[in-house]
């Protein structure tokens, strides 16, 4: 997901590792032999290698949200399966790097810095990519953030930047993405929410309210244009570890290995299934499988994918 240069406040995926979480974590690696032990037990994480189908060739593809993160690993997914891909975010260094990645793969993408807060800035990211690639099959709306802190300390402001850009932000782009899907004869339709909707904690009033939203909203308008062949659903997912997650636990600067400790640790004590938080792969993984034609008869749907930790 795409979002502000301002950690210690947005991030597009909840503060995983508390201040006492990453202090235990670093201390657990003062040692790094200690630390691979007290990790050991949880399930290995794959590798998720590019799919052989070509389930979008021909197919036009359009990410919010797409310079990192799950956004990122799907853009990248999509191109590899014959998409041609326009997706948007506001850290333009980003999207060109990802933009280029594809290309430099083989594949077709175009980047459009857009902003999901600002009406015009997606009419105009939607309709250029439609028009530039002579149409629109196939949706992603994925762009969020957050900010986190006691209900009553919320400003008015700060309480609109999350709901606007999670839950008007994907408002605005299904605004602008049914016409042209309806002038193609359909669709589909994905739209990141979060496992908040099932269970969420303190501080994430705006966050849990916004995603929650999201599901309402898809469980509507999935109804208005069912019988125009384009489907709608949510992707529900759990704790992912991104880049994002470790800036925000202010482990950027740390050694690759302390990082992977202090994720691990963090995941054994609270994704009670796996014991390991998802990778971003592993979640555009299933955004391609929900936004593909093999499901037909989905629609309507909120699914999630959360490593058995029946939470988020």
């Amino acid at each position: 997901m795409d979002e502000k240069e301002t950690p210690e406040k947005r991030f597009s995926r909840r503060r995983v590792l508390t201040t006492g979480g990453v202090a235990a974590g670093a201390g657990a690696v003062a040692g790094l032999a200690a630390g691979v032990a007290l990790v050991r037990g949880g399930a290995p994480t794959p590798e998720i290698t590019p799919s052989a189908a070509r389930r979008f060739a021909g197919k036009v593809v359009v990410i919010t949200g797409a310079t990192s993160g799950i956004g990122r690993a799907a853009a990248l997914r999509f191109a590899a399966e014959g998409g041609k891909v326009g997706f948007c975010g506001r850290r333009e260094n980003l999207g060109r790097e990802v933009e280029q990645q594809i290309r430099a793969a083989g594949g077709e993408a175009m980047y459009v810095r857009a902003d999901v807060r600002v009406e015009e800035d997606v009419r105009r990211f939607v309709d250029h990519v439609a028009t530039t690639y002579g149409g629109l099959d196939v949706c992603f709306n994925n762009a969020g953030i957050t900010i986190q802190k006691p209900l009553h300390e919320y400003s008015s402001a700060e309480w609109d930047d999350v709901v606007n850009t999670n839950l008007r932000g994907s408002f605005l782009a299904l605004k602008y993405e049914v016409p042209h899907l309806l002038r193609r004869g359909g669709g589909t339709v994905v739209i990141t929410s979060s496992s908040n909707v099932k269970s969420s904690s303190e501080a994430r009033s705006a966050y849990a309210a916004s995603k929650s939203g999201i599901v309402g909203l898809v469980q509507s308008a999935s109804l208005d244009y069912a019988a125009q062949g384009i489907r709608i659903n949510t992707l529900v997912p759990g704790t992912t570890n991104t880049e994002l997650v470790r800036r925000v636990a202010g482990a950027m600067n740390l050694p690759d290995p302390v990082w992977d400790t202090m994720a691990a640790t963090w995941a054994k004590s609270n994704v009670r299934g796996l014991r390991r938080m998802a990778t971003a792969d592993e979640i555009a993984t299933f955004a391609l499988a929900l936004a593909s034609d093999d499901f037909p008869f989905l629609t309507g749907s909120h699914l999630a994918i959360e490593g058995g930790s029946g939470s988020a």
